[in-house]
């Protein structure tokens, strides 16, 4: 387990640049935390680490949103995604099967599901208006 407190939006982001270098093709992560936690600008970090150049935003409406780059990001957000079906019919295996780093929000809603596939779960928790306390596991 790895533990981090990050006091900005551009520290998060920074520690989603990090940990991009460090993620294989076909990588799965978790995360969970409230709303505004930051799992968006961690994310955010990922895909900038992994060279997508499009801008990023939060999957809430689409469901889910993929990134062009050296090495391809699947964003999903699963906040009305319950069943594995539901999951199968967003695209979520296709996006592992073609070697695409995926980030999960809301990953609690198919907790079990997701478990099957050996993530990498981060939880960021709110402390304070800029600060973050970050655990990452599976590593």
């Amino acid at each position: 387990m790895e533990e981090y407190t990050t006091h900005s939006r551009e520290e998060t982001v920074e520690l989603g640049r990090k940990l991009a270098a460090r993620l294989t093709p076909g990588a799965l992560i978790t995360f969970t935390g409230g709303l505004g936690a930051g799992k968006t600008a961690f994310c955010q970090g990922i895909a900038e680490g992994l060279g997508c150049t499009d801008p990023v935003s939060s999957p809430t409406f689409a469901i889910v949103n993929y990134y062009r780059g050296p090495r391809p990001f699947a964003h999903f957000d699963l906040y009305r995604i319950h069943t594995e079906a539901d999951l199968a019919a967003a695209g979520f295996y296709d996006y592992l099967d073609m070697g695409a780093v995926v980030a999960v929000e809301w990953s609690e809603n198919c907790a079990e599901i997701l478990a099957r596939e050996n993530p990498i779960t981060i939880e960021i928790q709110r402390t304070g208006e800029n600060d973050r306390h970050i655990l990452i596991c599976g590593l």
